[in-house]
């Protein structure tokens, strides 16, 4: 085959560049699509390869189906021909480094390890998905991009040579058939190598090996002949992984060795599973495969102990529970993380679901100021309204232990909420109870509620935690019904709904001034108007009525936990009063230990001064709190931006988008992370999906005119702040967007001129120039200093 091509010869409408390899199958080459103008790898299966005309229709079909995998992590089939005698695969060209190279300096640190494995697993789960199997899962069947994304090539390929010889390929044939290549054997599982059937746990148990050469820095089974390797796959235990590297968790050996288990049925039994395991690692969380293990090796124990002892003890444990022994030996795990489902609108009037969320949210409330518990925010399971999703894989997604559910019943001005408590992991019920009262009391049965969920968990209670959680008031019934409309329509995050928000939180209070809640709705609304999230007017015009508002809220009812939000917008976002923000998030976060909200602030506070490690331990936490709300996942984003660890925050970025591809946030932040790897027309390109996904938000815009400027696009820059000027004929647009245009220009006079006017608007930004990325180049500039002469920033 080397003699018949050469680089410029072309196959179809593709001219070879260059032989970037060779494998089982024939030689791969870096070619040219000359019709779509761009890269493509060449797969020229050797001569001989497909037998016959039947067998290369049925190879075109499978390749077809392998070309409709559409996942980040996996490198896409495009194609198969043949010209002159040659067959050829056409697939997606990937550049960067072979996995098997990234380890040639010894082990990754363990989070690396987590990080590519989660993209593994990710990506073969895709796969799995569409009943397509990997077969030969190998480092070198794995590249890592430059910006560290990971990609699976070959998928399939196995079963293709397969399809190639066979028309019945159902099973992996033995590696003991002469000219038989369906995997390599390093990576074969037993099932694999026996010649039975495989499935997705075949490609796990592959997976396993890859990471534990990652983890270890050594191969699993080692450099051995073909004889001894196969009975050691067969036969042998992997060396223990903390053997190979003491530095790794207990956690991340379980996954791994969970991954090899020789019996297919005690692996995981599906790459979404080892994903979730990974996931909850990285997060902190208690894995499944430890649990299990630790479960295994106290099984084994009690086993040792011979059977007359087990039973000895057992009597005596069951006569006598000395120091409350038993309890403790026979009790399941405590449930320590806890998610409330919305709860069923059972009213007959599909009208009341305002009633339904606002009982739900407070719910949430009130069990979130428990910091000996783990409470997932109202926006993540909110997402799970009228979804007919089981418990147990609910759980799992959220990464809890216990599942509150139920039902509320609004009869003229009587209540009935009935509400039970899941594990989880049982799908078994431990508690339930029905709960009625007068609308006026519907608060202090709130606490009741909660009261009892936190004492059937034992969760542990500071005082002041016993203290708020029994101490609620009586409201009019008028007034609360107006904040729950105020509530409902504030959650919908429009134009529309916060002025409709205004009038019910204003109604609110009319009816009751003395009632925190509605002054805390309308203290959230302005502040919103007020930022630079809608932009309706300068800050100046609603930041000090979201102030007055919020301090009545807390005034009235220190619980008020949206209330400590808006006031810390007011500190940092008009006042530019950093010490006061630290102090008042101190405060909050005492009180509200489970809100994603005061978290997220808390990073972006840390953001502002410079406390990077900080922050992402905020935005880490407020993740953790609420794992399915984009726009917490964009902050983790936005923080890595500004930490300026730009890969990481692509990374990050891409893993959100697969999720939630329309969240605007995420391509706006995900561009500035383009921006900072010097990627400009990936920026401009996230910039514009922004704009086109945000529903008319200018921050967007003023950063696609700035990438425009760094990347020398001039003209298209000062087209941004034409677009700019004519807007501003017809609404209000702020100061701080033209100051990043001109900054990109390098026009400093005019990007401070429009800073020292986003001064006079009260703009937010101005306390995020000490580290916003934009500015790095002017800091010793007296014009920067002036502007920073009036932020007051902690001491120290």
């Amino acid at each position: 085959m080397g003699r018949t091509l050469e680089i410029g010869r072309t196959l179809g409408h593709y001219r070879l560049l260059e032989r970037i390899g060779a494998g089982g199958m024939g030689e791969v080459w870096r070619a040219r699509d000359e019709r779509l103008e761009r890269d493509v790898a060449l797969k020229v299966l050797l001569p001989g390869t497909i037998a016959n005309e039947a067998a290369r229709k049925r190879f075109r079909r499978e390749a077809l189906a392998l070309s409709k995998l559409n996942h980040p992590g996996i490198a896409t089939i495009f194609d198969f021909d043949s010209e002159d005698g040659h067959d050829f695969l056409v697939m997606e060209y990937v550049s960067g480094m072979m996995l098997g190279a990234h380890h040639d300096e010894g082990a990754l640190p363990e989070m690396e390890v987590v990080r590519l494995g989660l993209q593994l697993a990710e990506g073969l789960a895709a796969a799995h998905a569409e009943g397509i199997i990997h077969r030969d899962l190998k480092p070198a069947n794995v590249r890592l991009t430059a910006d560290g994304r990971l990609k699976i090539l070959d998928f399939g390929l196995a079963h293709l040579a397969q399809a190639a010889g066979s028309l019945e390929p159902t099973r992996s044939q033995s590696m003991t058939e002469p000219g038989v290549l369906l995997g390599t054997l390093s990576y074969m599982a037993p099932e694999q190598v026996r010649g039975e059937k495989v499935d997705a746990r075949t490609d796990l148990w592959a997976a396993g090996l890859v990471l534990y050469e990652l983890a270890t820095g050594k191969p699993g089974y080692g450099d051995r002949e073909t004889a001894p390797l196969l009975h050691a796959i067969l036969n042998d235990p992997l060396v223990a992984p903390r053997k190979a590297n003491p530095l790794l968790s207990t956690a991340l050996e379980a996954i791994l060795l969970k991954c090899v288990e020789k019996d297919p049925a005690k692996r995981y039994a599906a790459a979404r599973e080892l994903a979730e395991d990974l996931q909850r690692l990285r997060g902190g969380l208690s894995v499944a495969a430890e649990r299990a293990r630790t479960h295994t090796r106290r099984m084994r124990r009690l086993a040792l102990a011979g059977p007359v002892a087990v039973v000895l003890v057992l009597v005596a444990l069951t006569a006598l529970d000395v120091g409350g022994l038993r309890t403790r030996l026979f009790a399941p795990a405590p449930i320590r993380s806890i998610a409330v489902l919305p709860l069923a609108n059972l009213s007959g009037d599909p009208a009341q679901e305002y009633f339904a969320d606002g009982m739900t949210e407070q719910l949430i409330n009130d069990l979130g100021q428990v910091g000996s518990l783990r409470i997932i925010s109202r926006t993540s399971t909110m997402q799970y309204k009228g979804t007919k999703k089981g418990l147990k894989a609910i759980a799992r997604e959220l990464g809890v232990d216990g599942i509150v559910e139920g039902s509320v019943v609004r009869s003229g001005d009587r209540v009935r909420i009935t509400a039970q408590l899941i594990r989880a992991n049982e799908d078994r019920q431990l508690w339930a109870d029905t709960f009625e009262r007068e609308l006026r009391d519907v608060l202090v049965m709130q606490g009741e509620i909660a009261q009892a969920i936190v004492g059937q968990v034992r969760a542990k209670l500071t005082a002041d935690q016993a203290t708020r959680l029994a101490d609620a008031r009586q409201v009019n019934p008028e007034a609360q019904e107006a904040y729950l409309k105020a509530r409902y329509y504030w959650n919908l995050m429009t134009d529309e709904s916060t002025r409709q928000a205004i009038a019910y939180a204003k109604k609110a209070v009319a009816i009751d001034p003395d009632f925190g809640p509605g002054h805390m709705v309308l203290a959230q609304a302005y502040a919103q108007m007020g930022t630079l999230g809608f932009d309706f007017a300068a800050p100046k015009e609603y930041l000090p009525k979201a102030k007055a508002e919020a301090l009545k809220a807390l005034a009235l009812d220190p619980g008020c936990v949206d209330a400590y939000d808006a006031l810390y917008n007011v500190f940092i976002g008009y006042e530019y009063d950093l010490q006061a923000a630290d102090s008042l998030l101190d405060r909050a976060l005492a009180m509200h230990p489970n809100s994603a909200l005061l978290l997220v602030d808390r990073e972006q506070l840390c953001l502002v001064l410079g406390r990077y490690d900080e922050a992402i331990q905020a935005i880490t936490r407020a993740v953790d709190l609420d794992p399915l709300e984009p726009f917490v996942r964009a902050n983790l984003v936005g923080t890595y931006v500004f930490a300026r660890k730009y890969d990481r925050a692509v990374a990050v970025a891409e893993e959100v988008l697969r999720r939630d591809p329309n969240f605007w946030i995420t391509h706006w932040t995900l561009g500035s992370a383009f921006e900072g790897l010097g990627r400009f027309d990936d920026a401009i390109r996230e910039h514009e999906r922004a704009i086109a996904l945000s529903g008319g938000n200018l921050n967007p815009k003023s950063s696609l005119g700035h990438a425009y400027a760094v990347a020398g696009r001039r003209s298209d820059a000062l087209r941004v702040l034409r677009e700019f000027d004519e807007l501003a004929k017809t609404r209000f647009v702020p100061a701080h967007c033209r100051a990043p245009v001109y900054a990109g220009l390098g026009d400093w006079d005019q990007a401070f001129l429009w800073l020292d006017r986003a001064l006079e608007e009260r703009s937010g930004v101005i306390s995020w120039l000490p580290t916003d990325p934009t500015y790095d180049s002017v800091r010793s500039d007296p014009r920067y200093r002036a502007l920073m002469s009036h932020v007051r920033f902690p001491s120290g």
